[in-house]
């Protein structure tokens, strides 16, 4: 089904997979949703980061002085989108604990249903650094749109999207938008119901993260 999308990669690893499907479950506690969010995210960011630019440096073995790899330029933002979001920092953090970490809040006007911004913080050097926005579901792509728009509003020319589960409308809306931004996510599901909820999806994230159901 993503082959109709170029902005889009799924992550089809057995581990992600199976974790998804646990995930899915609506017998699933939140002690373990977090602790599946947190595994999925690591996965997901682990081919996310692959096209991240590296230099040589020089380094010292036990033995000898080599030239070796590491990160070029400035080190990457992690911009969760408020509050979901928060569930897939440590995930990130983990493969890259020197990342620095931004954030926004969105929220959804009731009467014109578009996405407000409540909170936006990110480093003042932002522009020369690579942005990995992250929320666990990609619906309606609202809010999404909006975080990349609030990035490109600073200069951030850098920037994916990395969430567990996506809709086909989502995708489309982002590309619409923003086709430069590239999703990776764990399933790219079938379509979102009336009342904008990702079909099968896993439920409202932040509920089960945070235990507010």
């Amino acid at each position: 089904m993503n082959e109709s999308f170029e902005n889009i990669t799924v992550i089809k690893h057995p581990l992600v997979q199976d974790k998804l499907t646990t995930l899915r479950d609506k017998h699933t506690n939140n002690k373990n949703f977090k602790e599946l969010v947190n595994e999925i995210t690591l996965l997901l960011v682990y081919e996310a980061t692959k096209n991240l630019v590296l230099t040589d440096k020089t380094v010292e073995t036990p033995l000898e002085t080599i030239q070796s790899k590491t990160l070029q330029g400035k080190q990457p933002v992690i911009l969760p989108i408020l509050r979901a979001g928060i569930g897939m920092v440590d995930g990130f953090s983990s493969l890259m604990p020197a990342a620095l970490i931004g954030h926004i809040g969105l929220f959804r006007d009731e009467e014109t249903l578009q996405p407000q911004r409540y909170y936006f913080k990110i480093p003042a050097d932002s522009a020369e650094r690579q942005f990995f926005i992250c929320d666990p579901m990609l619906a309606t792509g609202g809010t999404a749109v909006a975080a990349i728009d609030a990035l490109k509003e600073k200069g951030v020319t850098q920037i994916c999207l990395v969430c567990i589960v996506s809709s086909p409308e989502g995708v489309k809306v982002l590309h619409e938008h923003h086709p430069d931004v590239q999703i990776y996510t764990a399933s790219l599901d079938r379509q979102l119901n009336e009342n904008g909820y990702i079909l099968p999806g896993l439920g409202d994230a932040g509920d089960r993260l945070f235990g507010t159901l």
